[in-house]
């Protein structure tokens, strides 16, 4: 394949266009090839601006175009055959989060994606940040007594938005904080087993609102630790709030996405990288060189944290704790 990589994307939402598509645009060798969203005005506008031929079926562009790379950019439950497709032509495939709706839909572009052989990443982009790093490799090896991790804020989109839906977005903790849950993954180690409680208690008038706007759930860790993590879409006026904070012996840490404090002061010295490549560099680079320890979250590591917010969503549900699998 040389040093050229074709890129086509199914989804041209706020993602792709915000994110993906100017972080490509910037990478030598990278042709935007094609681009399909159910809307043409915003498969076309794609195109217009950076590059390709507009698609409104996926399944006509994968036919048609030879392309390297396929960038996944859609919600929850539009994640139908896209990557199957893709995976049967050696695509290398690009998935963003959360990657399904249905655990089984999920393992089965697993098994593909690993019977293809192809590169997969999926956008868990704060793996990429200097902090995960320097939080990782701090606590890789000691003991963790707790974690407490929260993501609080409010409603995307107008009332006809698919997000409103439990049906069709699978709630805060599996479409927007799964960022959150994924990161403590990363820095802390798999979990083991979920018990969560949801309510939806101060919303109840907002327009075709079904997710929880409050979601609370217990952890177990694989390495004995234990944990919480909290997520609300409250705030609908603005404002909001994340974090991570990490208990060990006689210690804490606070962490940020840009830096990790430490209680009591003096207890440790954490030194923050500098910032390395970006998630759509490691992407094309592991195409490129087949070095796939570039990519921090691959489909398969990445279905992890997605079984562990439908857990939580199972757990709600049943009033039960929900065990992993996958962990």
């Amino acid at each position: 394949m040389g040093d050229q990589v074709k890129v086509g994307f199914v989804g041209t939402g706020g993602i792709a266009v915000d994110a993906h598509l100017p972080a490509l645009k910037e990478i030598e060798g990278v042709e935007i090839a094609a681009l399909c969203d159910v809307s043409r005005e915003a498969a076309q506008a794609a195109a217009d601006k950076f590059g390709g031929r507009a698609y409104t079926d996926h399944r006509e562009m994968l036919e048609r175009e030879e392309l390297d790379a396929l960038f996944v950019c859609v919600p929850p439950f539009a994640h139908t055959d896209a990557e199957l497709i893709a995976v049967e032509k050696k695509i290398h495939l690009f998935v963003e989060k959360p990657v399904v709706l249905d655990m089984e839909k999920g393992i089965e572009i697993a098994e593909a994606i690993e019977k293809a052989g192809v590169v997969s990443c999926v956008g868990y982009q704060l793996r990429y940040f200097p902090v995960a790093t320097a939080a990782r490799e701090f606590l890789a090896g000691k003991p963790v007594a707790m974690v407490a991790a929260s993501r609080w804020g409010g409603i995307p989109g107008g009332p006809e938005h698919w997000w409103r839906v439990m049906d069709r977005s699978g709630g805060m903790v599996h479409e927007m904080a799964t960022h959150n849950m994924d990161f403590v993954r990363y820095i802390v180690g798999d979990i083991a087993s979920v018990y969560a409680r949801y309510a939806l208690n101060v919303l109840k008038d907002v327009e075709n609102l079904t997710v929880p706007d409050s979601q609370v759930i217990v952890m177990e860790f694989k390495n004995g630790a234990t944990g919480f993590f909290s997520a609300s879409c409250a705030l609908t006026q603005g404002g909001g709030w994340n974090s991570t904070d990490v208990i060990l012996r006689d210690m804490m840490l606070r962490i940020s996405f840009q830096d990790i404090a430490v209680s009591p002061e003096g207890a440790a010295e954490i030194t923050i990288p500098e910032a390395g490549m970006n998630i759509q560099q490691a992407f094309v680079q592991a195409i490129r060189t087949g070095d796939r320890s570039l990519i921090r979250s691959d489909y398969a590591d990445a279905l992890k944290t997605t079984e562990v917010t439908l857990g939580a969503n199972e757990s709600a549900k049943s009033g039960k704790p929900v065990a992993m699998k996958l962990a």
